[in-house]
This record gives C-alpha cells, sequence and structure tokens, in this order.
C-alpha cells in the first residue's frame, strides 16, 4: 500500500463521562490515586504502556470501553466523587484568613517536577517547584506559574554494561500531555517576541492546570522561528553558554511580556532561583518606558520582588562574559537609560575566576526578600554572598530562610495516609502542619507499622526488580540473567537507599571507601544488608557519570553481586518506589554544600529513618530519636582526609547501632525499637518538613509583605519609588562624608551585672537631615562579629558648635567571657525593607 498520509482517531467520549478530559488535563490527578485509578479502569495495560498519563490513556483507549464505563454504576460514582475534588480544589479558607483579597504572587522557575510523564524536571529543583505549585492550589494561595517547555525534556538515563551513563532524548508532544494553549482573554492564542542575538525570537506558551494554578510554559518551536531559535529550548539545561543566556532571557523577559499579554498582573514577583534573573531588567524597561527614571524604577521593582538562593557555591552558579552579555542583549541597557558599563554593574561579582555578569549576584541586587532553602542554607548563603553588603557582618547579610518541604499528598504512601486519617482525623490534610496533632501518630503499635512496612517494601522490590530486567532487556543479556533479576534483592533484608542527582559533593560513593569493611557488613547471612543506588549525572558532568560506572561495576563484584544495584532512569516514579519502600534513607554531602535535599523528608514520612551528614534540613529535622546523624562539624582542609572521617564514622554506626537494631526482633518478629523510631520519624517530620508550612512561610514572610511593599511604592504614580530614589541617591553622594569618632576601651574589666557606659560623637556632614542609627555591636571575642551579634541602639544627648552629635549607650552585656565590640552608623528608611539595602555603613 502506498501511503499518503497518517490521521489519529481519538475516541469520542460518552456523554455520561464527558468530563473525563477535564479530569485528565488538570494535573490534581498527580496527588489524587482516586483518580488516577479511574484511568487505570479504562484499561490497565494501556495506562502502564502511557506512562501513567491520562491524557494520552483517553486518546488510545478503544470505544467499546468507553461506552462500558460510561455504563457502569460504580465507575460512575467514583467518576462524580473525583469531579467533586475537581472543584473543590484551591476553595481552602487558609489564605482568605490569612491575608484576604487583592494579593497576585508569580512564581519562575526554569523546571516543574509535578509527573514522571511531563520530562520538565532534572532533579530536586523542578520537583520542589512542582509540589510549591501543588500546595499553592491546596491552600488556595492566588499564585501563577513561569517555566519553560523543552520538547526534549531531560535526559533519559541509559547505563551501559560497563556502567557508562548515555543520554537519550524522547521528544514530547504537547498534545499528548495535560497541556492547553494559553489564550488571551480574547480568545486568541498569546504570543510575544524577544530580541536575542539580534534576531526576534516569537514565543507562545502552554498552560499547565495545577488544581486551581495555572503554570504558563514558554515554547519557541514555532514555524516563524529561525531553526536556531527553534532549538534554544529543545533540551533542559542544554547546550553552550550562548544557549544557557538566551534560555533565560527567554524565561525573564519573555515570562513577564507573556503574563503581560494574558493580562496577569501579580502584586509579588518569586525567582526561584537565578535563572529567571532577567525578569527584573524587563520590569524596570517597562516603568522607565512610562516615565520613571531608572533608579526609581529599581526601587519600585525591587519592592515586590523576591529570590530564593538554591546553589550553595558561588562558582555553582550561572554567570556570563560581559562580552556574551553584550552580543545577547544587543544594547537592551539604552532601553533602561543606562550605558553599557552601567548595566554591567547590575550584575557583576566575582566567581572566583574574575568578574562576570552574575545572575544571582543581579537578583540579589534587585529584590527586597531573599532566602536559603533550610536554616544552614541560609548560613552559609550570608557567607557567600555577604561581599554585596560590605561592612556588614555576615549574620546579618539581609538573607532569611524558608526550609524546604514536600507535598505529602504526592510523596505519602496511601498506606501511610490511611494511618493517619485513623490516628488523626478525617481532616488531618488541612492541619498537615500541627504538630500537636501528629503525637498522636506516637500511639500506632508498633507491630501495625511493621506490616505496613513490610508490604510498601515488598511493592518496592518488585517495582525494582521490573526496572532491573527492563534494563537487562535493553542490553541484550541473557535470559538467565533478566529471570535472575527477577528474584533479585531480598524483601527481607535491611535495605539502604540512595537516590539523588550525582554531583561530586553528594560523595555517592563514600559507602565504598572501605571495599573489605563494607564486604564484611553485607556478607553477615544472620543480618543480610543491601544497597540501591540511584540518580543521573549531567550529561557533561563527567566526574558524576564516573561515579555512577563506579557504583555499576562495583555491583558486579562478587562481594557485591546482589548486594547493590544501581538502577538507571532515576526519576519521579523511581523516587516514590525507593522513599517509600526501602528501611534506611542515606545521604553524605560534604557538609555545608547540600542546600536541603528533599527525598529524605519523602523518606521519613513513610517511616523510613535518615542516615545523614548534619547538612542541608536535617540539623532541623533531627531529634537523636527518628534517625541517626554522623561525621563531624568540623571542617577539613584535605577533602580526602574529610571522606575517610566520615566513611569511617559511618561504618561505625551501621555495625554499632543500626544493622544490630534493625534485626533485634521481639518473640513475634517484630523490630520494637526500629519500629519506634519509624513512628518518631513520621510524627515528627511531617508536620515540619511538608510543601504546605512551606508555602505558608513563604506567603506570611515574602510575599504579602512584599505585594504591600509594591502596593506602597506604585501608589500616586510611583511617589514613594521617586522618594526612595532620591533618598538613595543622596546618600551614596555624601555618606562617604560622614565619620564617627569615640575612645575605645581596651582590656577594661566589669562584673557580671554592672553597666557599661559606651559614648561616639556622629559628624554627618551634609546629611544632618536624614535619620541615621547608631549603635553599640559586640560578641564573644571567637565569634569577632560574625555571629552571635548583640545590639544597642545609643540616643542622641546633645549636638556641638560644629555639627557633631554626642550618642550615649548604658547597658548590661547579657554575655561573660571576652567581648569585643563596635560602634556603627547607617541611614534608615521606612521605605526599605532592610536597612542595610542601603549599602551605607559605618565603623567608628
Amino acid at each position: 500500500m502506498n501511503i499518503l498520509g497518517r490521521l489519529t482517531v481519538l475516541p469520542d467520549i460518552p456523554e455520561q463521562i464527558t468530563r473525563l478530559s477535564e479530569l485528565a488535563r488538570n494535573l490534581q490527578w498527580s496527588w489524587k490515586p482516586e483518580t488516577q485509578s479511574l484511568f487505570r479502569e479504562l484499561d490497565p495495560d494501556l495506562w502502564e504502556a502511557c506512562n501513567h498519563n491520562p491524557v494520552l490513556t483517553l486518546q488510545r483507549v478503544c470505544q467499546e470501553r468507553l461506552e462500558a464505563v460510561a455504563n457502569d454504576k460504580r465507575f460512575l460514582r467514583a467518576y462524580d466523587e473525583a469531579l467533586t475534588g475537581l472543584e473543590r480544589e484551591g476553595r481552602s479558607a487558609w489564605f482568605e484568613q490569612e491575608v484576604g483579597d487583592g494579593d497576585l504572587y508569580a512564581y519562575f522557575c526554569a523546571e516543574y517536577g509535578w509527573h514522571e510523564s511531563l520530562q520538565l524536571y532534572s532533579g530536586g529543583l523542578g520537583v520542589l517547584a512542582g509540589d510549591h505549585t501543588k500546595s499553592a492550589s491546596e491552600l488556595g494561595v492566588p499564585l501563577v506559574g513561569v517555566g519553560l517547555w523543552y520538547p526534549d525534556g531531560y535526559s533519559h538515563q541509559r547505563v551501559a554494561q560497563d556502567g557508562e551513563q548515555r543520554a537519550v532524548y524522547e521528544r514530547q508532544n504537547p498534545l499528548e500531555l495535560p497541556l492547553t494553549a494559553a489564550r488571551r482573554p480574547d480568545g486568541e492564542e498569546a504570543r510575544v517576541s524577544v530580541r536575542i542575538f539580534e534576531r526576534e525570537v516569537s514565543i507562545r506558551a502552554w498552560r499547565a492546570q495545577v488544581g486551581s494554578i495555572s503554570v504558563y510554559l514558554l515554547d519557541v518551536d514555532l514555524d516563524e522561528n529561525h531553526a536556531e531559535d527553534r532549538a534554544l529550548l529543545r533540551h533542559l539545561y542544554g547546550g553552550d553558554q550562548s544557549t544557557r543566556i538566551s534560555q533565560e532571557m527567554l524565561l525573564g523577559i519573555g515570562g513577564v511580556r507573556m503574563l503581560r499579554e494574558l493580562v496577569i498582573e501579580p502584586t509579588a514577583w518569586h525567582m526561584n532561583e537565578g535563572h529567571s534573573a532577567f525578569m527584573v531588567l524587563e520590569r524596570s524597561r517597562e516603568l522607565v518606558t512610562h516615565g520613571l527614571s531608572f533608579s526609581e524604577a529599581r526601587e519600585a521593582v525591587a519592592a515586590n520582588t523576591l529570590f530564593t538562593v538554591h546553589t550553595p557555591v558561588a562558582a555553582g552558579n550561572d554567570a556570563f562574559p560581559f562580552e556574551l552579555v553584550d552580543r545577547c542583549f544587543g544594547g537592551f541597557w539604552k532601553s533602561l537609560g543606562l550605558a553599557r558599563a552601567e548595566f554591567h554593574d547590575l550584575a557583576r561579582a566575582d566567581h572566583g575566576w574574575g568578574e562576570v555578569f552574575s545572575m544571582p549576584a543581579l537578583a540579589l541586587r534587585f529584590t527586597s526578600g531573599r532566602n536559603g532553602v533550610a536554616e544552614l542554607h541560609g548560613e552559609t548563603s550570608r557567607l557567600i554572598w555577604n561581599d554585596l553588603w560590605p561592612q556588614v557582618p555576615v549574620e546579618e547579610t539581609p538573607i532569611g530562610s524558608v526550609t524546604n518541604g514536600v507535598h505529602a499528598a504526592t510523596w505519602l504512601a496511601p498506606e501511610i495516609a490511611e494511618l493517619a486519617e485513623e490516628l488523626l482525623g478525617g481532616e488531618w490534610r488541612r492541619h498537615i502542619d500541627d504538630e500537636r496533632r501528629w503525637q498522636a501518630f506516637e500511639k500506632l503499635d508498633t507491630a501495625r507499622l511493621w506490616q505496613v512496612r513490610k508490604s510498601l517494601k515488598l511493592a518496592s522490590v518488585q517495582f525494582l526488580r521490573h526496572r532491573l530486567q527492563r534494563q537487562l532487556d535493553r542490553q541484550q543479556a541473557t535470559a538467565s540473567s533478566i529471570h535472575e533479576a527477577g528474584t533479585l534483592f531480598d524483601p527481607q533484608a535491611l535495605t539502604i537507599g540512595f537516590a539523588r542527582r550525582f554531583a561530586t559533593y553528594k560523595r555517592a560513593t563514600l559507602i565504598f571507601h572501605d571495599l573489605e569493611r563494607l564486604a564484611r557488613l553485607l556478607g553477615e547471612p544472620e543480618r543480610p544488608l543491601q544497597l540501591v543506588f540511584a540518580g543521573k549525572a549531567h550529561p557533561a558532568d563527567k566526574p558524576g557519570q564516573e561515579l555512577i560506572s563506579n557504583i555499576h561495576q562495583l555491583s558486579q563484584d562478587p562481594r557485591f553481586h546482589g548486594r547493590v544495584l544501581f538502577v538507571e532512569d532515576y526519576d519521579m516514579a523511581v523516587g516514590r518506589a525507593l522513599t517509600r519502600g526501602v528501611d534506611v534513607w542515606l545521604n553524605n554531602p560534604r557538609r555545608p554544600l547540600e542546600a536541603s535535599g528533599t527525598s529524605g523528608q519523602k523518606a521519613a514520612m513513610n517511616g523510613i529513618l535518615n542516615l545523614s551528614i548534619l547538612d542541608g534540613w536535617w540539623p532541623e529535622g533531627y531529634n537523636g530519636d527518628n534517625g541517626w546523624a554522623f561525621g563531624s562539624m568540623r571542617d577539613y582542609e584535605d577533602e580526602g582526609r574529610a571522606d575517610a572521617a566520615d566513611a569511617d564514622a559511618l561504618y561505625d554506626l551501621l555495625e554499632r547501632e543500626v544493622v544490630p537494631l534493625y534485626y533485634r526482633r521481639d518473640a513475634s518478629g517484630v523490630p520494637r525499637e526500629w519500629m519506634e523510631r519509624s513512628r518518631a520519624a513520621i510524627a515528627s517530620i511531617t508536620p515540619r518538613f511538608n510543601a504546605q508550612r512551606m508555602v505558608k512561610d513563604y506567603v506570611r514572610k515574602y510575599y504579602h509583605p512584599a505585594s504591600q511593599r509594591g502596593r506602597r511604592m506604585a501608589a500616586a504614580d510611583h511617589a514613594a519609588a521617586a522618594e526612595l530614589a532620591k533618598w538613595r541617591a543622596q546618600v551614596e553622594k555624601h555618606w562617604s562624608g560622614i565619620y564617627l569618632s569615640a575612645k575605645p576601651e581596651d582590656d577594661a574589666r566589669i562584673k557580671a551585672g554592672d553597666e557599661v557606659t559606651v559614648e561616639v560623637v556622629l559628624h554627618p556632614g551634609e546629611l544632618d537631615d536624614i535619620d541615621i542609627r547608631v549603635e553599640v555591636v559586640y560578641s564573644s571575642e571567637a565569634e569577632a562579629l560574625r555571629s552571635g551579634l548583640h545590639r544597642e541602639v545609643m540616643e542622641c544627648g546633645e549636638t556641638y558648635p560644629d555639627g557633631g552629635r554626642l550618642y550615649r549607650a548604658t547597658f548590661q552585656p547579657n554575655l561573660s567571657g571576652r567581648l569585643v565590640y563596635g560602634v556603627r552608623a547607617y541611614p534608615v528608611n521606612d521605605l526599605l525593607a532592610n536597612p542595610f539595602d542601603a549599602h551605607a555603613v559605618r565603623w567608628a
């Protein structure tokens, strides 16, 4: 037959179930097992073949099956319940009670992980963004997301027989996914453009509906675009620096323009990671076009813009050569009213290899709210970026923290959720962050929890066996090897899981540091131990790929065969299986390089015990009874010595505590003490490290305050922005003319409880008409004004004829031992979110 073409014949959905399409196109199904069950019931084999994608399942299911379920009373009841759940989404009273009406928050991120069928994520950042939008929907938070559409997504991982990682890309068809074309209020498809490397690049958007939240994914794969421009977004994090800066212009500049085209007006703007930092330049350009000066526009933009720092190493953040920026932007700075050098200065920073155009530096300079993703990461970020606030002690660097959390409905096993409903009541999901409620979980019978954990583990082992058989089949392994994989891994053995992005600082091979010692641990017949690994290295990360190869080769070592397994193509499905089904979750990064790390939170919610370095979120989560911590808090100059010390601590803990505790059983075969820890992990981690708590923190600490600042700045034709810009210019011009004079007190001795009086004279120069705060700042000598700071505001006593002002503070130091102190002055203005954003501090 001569084929002229191909047609896709879509089934005609019967009227009784016509809204199945609506259910399929709202990603709420990704966290609603009951909705997924509807589509699975249409055709279980097809559901598996479609990678649990209901849109594709609905397009391929046979017409006869649709007709049958349309007359099935049980199916129709489940269908009606799913629709009721969809209609209730976003109606939570929390946001209305907390904030009320009027706010709308824009959330920009380069990747989103909602479900494994949408390959728009590479790892933790994307899954965090997916969890953020899901929880915002549950809480009724008015949020709109902006991201990018990558036709080929992120690479699939194929591990060859020799352990080499190979990247494979699979084309995604947006029409076969829960996406719809973004349209303007008049119904026309939304289109905008951005000029990149002297070419105009057209952009459309696909809308992903996540419960009540819309996320717009920008797409450049359009006929009218140049072939090179159509390929700009082909891969997530693909290409060279020219590709990366183009992607980030599309996200930041194109994202703002797309929201304007859709007539969406956010009151606060959140940049999740520095990839979207060009957003602030576009919003400044808009205001300059409408008559504001650049300095006024900058104040207005910064007032309601927020930035979440992620990578805890300055050198790991996106930065570009100035020459590349010039070629890419092609004179964009002229529309801001700036000279080229002034434009460079907006993002100028030294990342360790000379000055560059730094995306996080740009974001930090154009925001009024900044946060790390764990308390320790906030401390690390303040240290890394402190040089952007000269003369400000590290502790006072204006970067806070919101510790990451995970979306419980996505990551919590249904069996654990059933226990929670029984123990905490039917409304437990609405109060998931109520720690007092979760104390009821401590009363759960450990034997019952043990049975649940055993069933979850068995399901995980079966999943892993299936994935391994598929992997071996692709490698054309022998029939006996494939058959053996079907019985590999013992569901009765203590199982340690390690699954995350394979970056070298995460030290995936630390447990292999002493192979003889590990072999003894794995080889005990009475107390078997097994290790399962999963994770991808970036296609350009050769050292990370070497780690995967090493683990794969070690899994073939006769000493470890059947006890060490590497599962290829780590995705959300593998993540769910492992964070529900292993016994111990291993995490051993080089402290403090783990920003947060959320996989351990998912595991703990399911009763898995964390065995982790005190890095990321674990210092906040570990209480001594809900897992284990190992490793030293000290810093080693030699990484090899650090690895050796941490590996020894890990082996010691496994030998002395972890393995013996797991195999210490009562007469009925239940490891009571282990299950007490498991129960404690669920009760202590779930209420504190869930994404609802995280989103609430963002609303309270950042989103709503930023919205209020933005309204204040915009009122009366941006009068406050003009006022603040004028004030800042005055401070910048004359601050060098002020000075403080004080008589130091060296080696003075006082008794605890005695009062101390400190005096200083401020000479304000040309700034005698602005408010200047003068303070005594002290700490223990060991801290050297870096942390543990104490402050005493000094009062102005009198003014001298020469204009000098005498300031005095009398106080009782609430520290003992050797103290150091200093006196400083800085200008204050209630229009600033933080006084140190004036970038003006003078020490005596």
